[in-house]
């Protein structure tokens, strides 16, 4: 099917507000090229914006770089750092971080953005298994498109073919296309494939920045033991388990695991190594993420779904972070960070259009 065409419309009408909400294949799901921008419109609370490249400059011009934002609040405090779509097809996530960039407002501290981690992975989508190519919010402005793409880096950026088997520098042994997936080859290589050099950049921002807490959001299969799952770097599984005791009192369950030393190159592992940051991963169910060419995936509406909408995700992100974050401030005095941002109640309430701009 030609990437140009509808491969399906879903629509929703919000009782609150009359949005609506369509999915469908378009030109978002473009070969590849070089660096790919995304219809993400700062908010107030936005301070900076400034490139990945920053932190790796060979990284400059190139479909790995991408676009970070800085919300900084007027007192001194903590660093945190959030990063969406690690994986392109784990769209909650990237919704997730670009709601922190166009509603967030940091008074205290400073909130540093990726929505698109892994920009490559967002060039193109696995059309062939059922998944959209992009998805369309009624947001306040107008309809707006955002990519949904693929799990890992386009093979026409990584620069090498797959190898036949990708072994981790620290001993982890992956299938060949592993090699592209950004969480598989963290810490990353100053010096290596497209994918690894993602990497590098981000645990350099992690280390320049000095931050201190950091999340990457992402989704799982809809059966997967993944799903609504907290993975805490073991510095931080007592205020992780803290963060889910809070949520469960407002009604949203979430499992916690700890990260495994001897499952490497995860960033909840590898981050929380390399760099004095706290690091945790955040997995949502995804409809659309039903095993690859099963009639689940490809009749799965990754919006709308009756059971696990994009809001509901979206939200569980939100509240996530918040949780974790409300935690380091109850039990440790020195941790100073205060911020305004939509969370599941709103979302639910509202919908996710209007919580964008």
């Amino acid at each position: 099917m030609a990437h140009s065409s509808f491969r399906r419309v879903f629509v929703v009408l919000p009782a609150v507000l009359g949005l609506a909400v369509l999915v469908g294949a378009g030109a978002a799901a473009a070969g590849p090229g070089p660096y790919v921008s995304h219809d993400i419109r700062p908010g107030a609370g936005v301070t900076r914006v400034g490139w990945l490249s920053e932190y790796h400059p060979a990284l400059k011009g190139t479909p790995g770089d991408t676009r970070v934002y800085v919300l900084e609040g007027s007192e001194p405090g903590a660093t945190v750092f959030v990063a969406g779509g690690t994986h392109g097809n784990e769209i909650a996530g990237a919704m997730a971080a670009t709601v922190l960039v166009e509603k967030a407002v940091v008074t205290q501290g400073r909130l540093i953005v990726i929505p698109r981690a892994n920009n490559s992975a967002a060039t193109y989508a696995e059309i062939e298994y059922g998944d959209p190519g992009q998805i369309w919010l009624v947001t306040p402005s107008g309809p707006r498109a955002f990519r949904y793409g693929a799990r890992r880096t386009h093979p026409d950026h990584q620069g090498v073919p797959d190898p036949a088997v990708f072994v981790h520098p620290l001993g982890a042994e992956f299938e060949g296309a592993e090699s592209r997936n950004l969480d598989r080859v963290h810490p990353g290589r100053a010096d290596g494939t497209l994918t690894e050099q993602v990497s590098y950049a981000i645990v350099e921002l992690l280390r320049r920045e000095k931050v201190h807490v950091a999340f990457d959001l992402h989704e799982a299969g809809p059966t997967s033991r993944l799903a609504n799952m907290l993975v805490s770097h073991p510095k931080g599984l007592e205020i992780g388990a803290l963060a889910l005791l809070n949520l469960e009192y407002e009604g949203i369950s979430m499992k916690l695991e700890h990260s495994s030393v001897d499952f490497r190159g995860l960033s909840h592992r590898e981050w929380g190594d390399a760099t004095p940051a706290y690091s945790y991963l955040i997995e949502t169910p995804n409809p659309a993420q039903a095993s690859a060419g099963s009639d689940e995936r490809r009749n799965a509406d990754p919006v709308n779904d009756p059971e696990s909408p994009l809001w509901k995700r979206v939200g569980t992100h939100l509240d996530t972070v918040r949780s974790v974050l409300d935690a380091f401030a109850m039990t440790d005095p020195g941790f100073a960070f205060s911020y305004a941002a939509p969370g599941y109640a709103e979302l639910e309430a509202r919908g996710l259009g209007a919580s964008l701009n």
